[in-house]
């Protein structure tokens, strides 16, 4: 028969890692965690691009929408309390005006200009 030594079990009680060790493993674990929540924002962003995208092309689709959101917005700015008031004029009143301004000229100008 065949004699020797047969190991059946090992077992290790304690391990020291160096000190270097360590902090490479931690600015290894660091670094990971950095990369996921790069990659959880750029996946947030992403998601919120789309849905304002579709936002856009509802909006875009039905022009009442539009001035849903905009009585929307006026409620919230009338919750807030300041003392400043913002009133957003709506971007089709503003070139109607812009239009009717280039046909115009400045009377002064044009009698400078004669003279």
């Amino acid at each position: 028969a065949p004699w020797g030594i047969k190991v059946s079990i090992v077992e290790i009680k304690e391990v020291e890692l160096p000190e270097a060790m360590k902090r490479s493993m931690a600015a290894q674990a660091e670094a990971e965690r950095v990369r996921r929540a790069k990659i959880i924002h750029a996946e947030g962003e992403m998601q919120a691009s789309q849905k304002l995208a579709q936002a856009g092309k509802v909006i875009a689709q039905e022009p009442v929408s539009l001035q849903l959101r905009y009585l929307q917005t006026m409620t919230e700015i009338a919750s807030e309390h300041s003392n400043t008031i913002i009133f957003p004029v709506p971007i089709d009143l503003i070139s109607m005006f812009m239009d009717k301004g280039k046909g115009m000229t400045n009377p002064k100008t044009e009698k400078d200009t004669k003279e």
